[in-house]
């Protein structure tokens, strides 16, 4: 039996009871002298810090207090804080033991402290900088982070923590130039295939990698210069703060060699090979990576094999679908095209019947690719798959079954990781809500059909006002030319010319033709309370609401949200933008059901994130809800609704529009609080809601 959950009040109250017979017990014992001593406003200070870190952890509360208690006059509040809120995450990533070790070792935070605050971190800044390495230009990378900075051409490995500098941004400028100087090693191909059997058979192959790696750092500075001249001058600013001047003119001469854009990986290799004995160690430098060839060459080894079969099978897709219509089958004729033969950076030209054909994206990620890693495609790789070749089944990456993830012991294997808001810490728990997307499993009955039914009338007449918002005509007002009089600016200019002041040319009226360019999300309740009624109310409602954006061509999505605790946040995809309004979909609606608990700020988070990913003038979130944020641990009362209400501020803040339609009567208690005064509608009975939806999208979207 599970034991029950306590509300908000109840923690509130028993930590207020733990702090006042901790309290007593400090001024009677050996903290008697310096806490009871303490002025009353700095006595506060502390016991609020307590219970913040209470409300995470009893005990870690109580060592914070024994070791801050005698610090406090010696030590600025700033870092007592980060101290706290750092026990806490750690806490929450590693468990007590490794938290009270953070609150033991005061003195040690103390002293990297500084370089937390102006430092730049994996933590804070891994999302930034992935979006950024992903619109580059070559292989798509992962990110991770390792104690050493070094990448295996399929995943950058970046230190935990860069704080070199004085300031938090030239520290990110930093971090941000060992991002682009791993991307170099792999977008610019540093690890040829003749550099791994040199070290393999070369007698001084530890010299000979050092002396490689300082001549290929040479050949991607050149080539960052040439590709990313604005943070290149990023880097050499930083260069001059934390490098010494440039030794041996051998060096530098060396530099110049390699700054030719036709220069490539052998020629570094050559380079290094032809002065092994003669050159003298290579000056410092704060860019220069790690180059680990064994990491490399097995992961090139399982790539390479991998997308050859690939390549081959698309090619063969390729072929089928071109000759499709044909009586006679053509072959198709691929050949390699070197960089100097285009400047397309299309590495492939495919004809078929000697006229050309456009490479699908997918061919052509993989050209490239293959181009990384062999520095040209071999011959063998253009030929298409024959029958039989390959099983591409054994290619594909199996798709982790939340449910059974969730069984197992690892249940942030495969997740998406999201902060929520702890308002009580006033500080986020990172990485804290572990969220899966599911599919709904389409359920094939008359649902839909009664629904049809039951609202054919309602459905007709919002086929005619959605039709009538579809790219309509706005009448512009004060316009320099137009159609008609503005009687309004007509009346003011003569005003004006009658007090002797200049007459506005402005006087004419324009119709214009307004294009809608909106995307709308429906994240819909599923929690367990939604059962019966409020369910069919629910699906009846986007029945109505697709029938009727069938006609108004806005681009829309749905998806529903439940979960249980903070590592089963599930998200169900009922429709993706890129899916069309069809017989599955509707199968989908009809198979949506209560699930388990309503925690909202992941779904938020999740779904902010997706519609952020559409090009689109106008974004909206629209929630279907029953009641207020609610989990069994402890997500509920007012640490659910600030958590909740900050998703919210989130997604505002990235330009999306969130709104609430709610059946709970006491919403208007806290939904002023969460989405503002005019954001939301409460709705007094639930038959009513399929009527409302379509009538407030209406009203959002004009």
């Amino acid at each position: 039996m599970k034991p029950r959950a306590l509300d908000e009040k109840e923690i509130s109250q028993r930590l207020d009871d733990y702090l006042d017979v901790e309290f007593s017990f400090l001024k009677t014992e050996h903290h008697a002298r310096t806490l009871a001593g303490l002025a009353t406003a700095e006595q506060a200070y502390l016991l609020h810090w307590v219970k913040c870190i209470a409300s995470t952890n009893i005990q870690l509360a109580w060592q914070f207090i024994e070791q801050a208690v005698p610090l406090l006059d010696n030590m600025d509040r700033r870092i007592i804080e980060d101290w706290a809120l750092h026990a806490m995450d750690i806490y929450d990533q590693s468990g007590l033991h490794a938290a009270l070790a953070v609150i033991r070792n005061v003195h040690q935070f103390i002293e990297t402290s500084h370089a937390h605050r102006i430092g730049a971190s994996f933590s804070d800044h891994a999302g930034i900088l992935l979006h950024f390495v992903h619109g580059l230009s070559g292989r798509k990378l992962e990110l991770k982070q390792a104690d050493e900075c070094f990448t295996d051409t399929q995943t950058l490995f970046l230190p935990p923590l860069i704080a070199q500098l004085e300031t938090p941004k030239d520290n990110f400028i930093f971090y941000k130039s060992l991002v682009v100087m791993l991307w170099a090693q792999v977008r610019f191909s540093s690890f040829p295939l003749a550099l791994k059997q040199a070290l393999e058979e070369h007698p001084q192959a530890e010299r000979l990698l050092t002396l490689y790696q300082a001549l290929e750092h040479l050949r991607l500075q050149a080539c960052i210069a040439r590709e990313l001249p604005g943070l290149y001058r990023g880097m050499q600013a930083i260069q001059k703060q934390l490098e010494d001047e440039q030794g041996d003119h051998r060096w530098r001469e060396l530099a110049q060699q390699l700054a030719d854009k036709n220069k490539c990986a052998q020629d570094s290799l050559q380079l290094a090979l032809d002065n092994l004995d003669s050159l003298p160690p290579p000056p410092a430098s704060c860019f220069r990576i790690l180059l680990k060839p064994e990491q490399v060459y097995s992961v090139m080894a399982q790539r390479m094999e991998k997308e050859k079969t690939l390549l081959r099978l698309a090619l063969a897709k390729l072929e089928n679908e071109l000759n499709q219509n044909k009586s006679t089958p053509d072959k198709l004729e691929v050949r390699y095209k070197p960089a100097s033969e285009t400047d397309k950076h299309i590495p492939i030209e495919i004809r078929l019947d000697n006229q050309p054909v456009a490479p699908p994206d997918e061919i052509k990620a993989l050209a490239s690719s293959v181009v990384l890693d062999f520095g040209e495609i071999p011959d063998e790789h253009l030929v298409p798959a024959g029958p039989g070749d390959y099983d591409p089944a054994m290619f594909n990456e199996k798709e982790k079954d939340p449910d059974e993830v969730w069984k197992g012991t690892y249940h942030e294997e495969g997740a998406s990781l999201y902060n929520e808001w702890d308002y009580r810490r006033q500080h986020y728990r990172k990485n804290w809500c572990a969220v899966r997307e599911k599919t709904i499993e389409p359920v094939y009955d008359d649902f839909v059909d009664l629904t049809l039914k039951k609202y054919s009338g309602l459905i007709k007449h919002l086929r005619k006002t959605f039709e009538a918002m579809r790219d309509e005509d706005r009448l512009l007002k004060r316009q320099s030319d137009g159609d008609g009089i503005d009687i309004d600016a007509l009346v003011e200019a003569l005003a004006d010319a009658r007090d002797g002041s200049e007459l506005s040319e402005r006087l004419f009226t324009r119709m214009h033709r307004v294009e809608r360019n909106i995307a709308v999300i429906f994240m819909v309740d599923m929690s367990g309370s939604t059962k019966g009624w409020i369910n069919d109310a629910e699906r009846e409602s986007l029945i109505l609401l697709c029938e009727a954006l069938e006609s108004l061509g806005d681009r829309y999505a749905i998806y529903g949200f439940s979960g249980m605790a903070r590592k089963r946040c599930e998200i169900y995809r009922i429709k993706e933008f890129s899916e069309n309004y069809n017989d599955e979909i509707k199968a989908r609606i009809s198979g949506i059901e209560a699930k388990d608990y309503t925690r909202m700020g992941f779904a938020i988070r999740h779904l902010t994130k997706i519609l952020n990913e559409v090009d689109a003038r106008t974004r909206i979130l629209i929630t279907l809800s029953d009641g207020k944020p609610d989990d069994y641990d402890n997500y509920r009362g007012d640490y659910g609704i600030e958590d909740t209400r900050r998703a919210l501020i989130e997604a505002r803040r990235e330009g999306i529009h969130p709104y609430c339609i709610t059946i709970d009567e006491q919403a208007r208690d806290y939904l002023p609080h969460m989405y503002g005064p005019a954001a939301f509608t409460v709705i007094d009975q639930v038959d009513r809601l399929p009527l409302k939806v379509s009538d407030i999208y209406r009203r959002l979207t004009v």
